[in-house]
């Protein structure tokens, strides 16, 4: 449940200062992103701690190398987020999380099924875990995918536009 107080709280703390005044953030799509980037991190980050044993533990019995899987996932999330805040990567990584998201969902089946406890507690029920997860997909999705409200109808500066686009010129000849 960390991960969605840590999405909410944040979206909605940055979303705060976007109307307090900073540009960056003036949007709810750009307060989103920003929270979406922080709980990867975090959550990623999560992966390398004494926690990847609790995840480890989420992971049928049949799956090789947990500890290794774990590693990987926290690092594919933590690769994900930088790749939100760098606009030429940003809807690449966010299909790719989304799709990381959709993939890690049947170890969340298999500790509810199973009640394979984290951090003590017992699993999140999937009557919760399930929208839980589509609002993170959706969130990551919404907030990657599609233009930017400061990049609708801007030109690269310095670069001519297309000659259809050039004005006319009166008076030349040709």
């Amino acid at each position: 449940m960390a991960p969605l107080f840590i999405l909410i709280v944040t979206f909605l703390v940055l979303r705060t200062i976007g109307l307090l005044g900073v540009k960056r953030i003036s949007s709810w799509r750009e307060a989103g992103l920003l929270a979406v980037t922080i709980m990867f991190l975090f959550t990623g980050v999560t992966h390398f701690t004494g926690m990847k044993y609790d995840y480890a533990a989420m992971l049928p019995g049949f799956a090789p190398m947990k500890v290794s899987i774990i590693h990987l996932t926290g690092a594919l999330q933590i690769l994900g987020a930088i790749g939100l805040l760098i606009s030429r990567t940003r809807r690449l990584a966010g299909i790719c999380l989304a799709l990381l998201l959709v993939a890690m969902f049947p170890g969340n089946v298999y500790a509810a099924i199973n009640e394979v406890p984290f951090r003590g507690e017992p699993p999140t029920p999937l009557w919760l875990r399930a929208p839980i997860q589509l609002f993170f997909i959706g969130m990551t999705l919404w907030t990657s995918i599609g233009k930017r409200p400061n990049e609708v109808g801007q030109q690269l500066i310095g670069r001519p536009a297309p000659e259809h686009e050039q004005p006319a010129r009166q008076g030349a000849s040709s």
